[in-house]
């Protein structure tokens, strides 16, 4: 019993290791870790290794990352009146080039693949989703206006993905009824996320125990998980949680708020962003180690994929300039971090086995996530963050849009 634990061990130090020079090296950890869960494969199988069935283990890394991803994203996000513009454009090109690539993608499996359009769009959406579980950690060694770009973007892609995947899968018409019911769905999670913070804000300001952030974060994914079986877009809650913890300072005014003592509650916030930060690392590195170790090389190089593999992924970047060109923002860095990952892998696993399609397959996916990893490798190589911002050519040219993002700096 020993021996696994030492590997594990040493298994997430590595990751550590890799996590804390990826803004040197500019290798996202998250190939670093692919590959090393790979090679703990290959030296398990050529020793004859005896190992547990890793494949159920996987969708609940998943899950509980894909929270404290999103919670840990939305706790460092700023927001205040004069951003709602901000927020709203950010809403924008979050939503329309998965909207678009979607539709796309759905289309180009309904004529070439012979399937129904529904079951088309079923399979397309999770290669629509960008990965902030990849993108937001890649984004560390960017300037804070990319940054804060990469987390807004990618948290966004999580939630409405999930949210547009769920509302596909459940409704098989697409009607004014189906979106009566989404609306309604929509009200009861609000008042859920509402009623939820300022419980879960009051345990944190009144809880004297030493052991208190676990019970928190444990009820988040409680809540989360519970939403999820009564198919509410449960991610909404994670967000508006995060949100409103995270900004204590512009809604201190309010009598409920000064009830919480906002002062203490403040504290205790910022030691919940740190413990959440500390436990998304470890089940991002799981995940990704397990995902390494489940890779099949034959999936990874199958030639009967490829083709949809690099198609894929040429439309992903073209729709990319296309709206990074309309809402007038700088290509570079922002055109290459657009990785698929968590997200991808979960929406995947999760497709009725009724709506599966041949072409939409693991090797598929396997390969539009390592392909889309590559991308964002080499170009945040050619990358360098600029010293000095006011004497960066990029931001002289800046846009209205670019100017907002500064607004949290000036």
């Amino acid at each position: 019993m020993t021996a696994p634990v030492i590997v594990v061990c040493l298994l997430l130090i590595l990751a550590y290791i890799f996590d804390i020079t990826a803004s040197k090296t500019k290798i996202p950890s998250v190939i670093l870790l692919f590959l090393l869960g790979w090679g703990v494969r290959q030296s398990t199988d050529f020793l004859g290794t005896p190992m547990p069935d890793l494949n159920k283990i996987l969708p609940v890394l998943g899950t509980v990352g894909l929270v404290l991803i999103v919670l840990e994203g939305s706790l460092e996000l700023e927001l205040y009146r004069s951003k709602f513009p901000f927020v709203g454009k950010m809403t924008l090109i979050s939503l329309l080039p998965m909207l678009a690539l979607s539709a796309g993608l759905a289309y180009a499996f309904h004529y070439l693949e012979d399937t129904p359009l529904r079951t088309g769009l079923i399979n397309a959406i999770p290669f629509a989703v960008i990965s902030s579980a990849i993108a937001i950690p890649s984004a560390q060694n960017l300037t804070a206006n990319n940054k804060e770009f990469v987390t807004y973007e990618s948290s966004l892609s999580d939630i409405f993905g999930v949210i547009l995947f769920n509302f596909i899968v459940l409704n098989s018409a697409i009607n004014a009824r189906s979106f009566g019911i989404f609306f309604v769905d929509l009200i009861v999670i609000l008042l859920i996320s509402i009623t939820m913070t300022l419980g879960l804000a009051y345990l944190l300001s009144k809880i004297k125990h030493p052991v208190k952030f676990v019970p928190i974060i444990l009820i988040i994914v409680l809540i989360y998980e519970v939403s999820k079986e009564y198919h509410l877009p449960a991610l909404i809650f994670i967000l508006l949680f995060g949100l409103a913890l995270g900004n204590l300072d512009e809604i201190k005014k309010s009598r409920i708020i000064q009830r919480l003592q906002p002062k203490i509650l403040d504290k205790e916030v910022h030691k919940l962003k740190e413990l959440t930060g500390e436990i998304s690392f470890l089940i991002r590195a799981l995940f990704f180690l397990v995902f390494g170790y489940l890779l099949d090389t034959k999936d990874l190089l199958n030639p009967e994929t490829i083709t949809w593999a690099l198609a894929i992924v040429l439309f992903i970047y073209s729709l990319r300039i296309i709206f990074l060109k309309l809402f007038k923002l700088p290509l570079q860095p922002l055109l290459f971090i657009a990785p698929r990952g968590l997200i991808t892998i979960l929406l995947f696993l999760t497709i009725p086995v009724a709506q599966k399609i041949e072409v939409a397959n693991k090797s598929l996916t396997i390969q539009v996530i390592i392909l889309t990893a590559l991308i964002m490798m080499f170009g945040m190589l050619f990358h360098q963050k600029p010293v000095d911002s006011a004497a960066t050519p990029e931001v002289e040219e800046s846009t209205s849009f670019e100017e907002e993002l500064s607004d949290k700096l000036e």
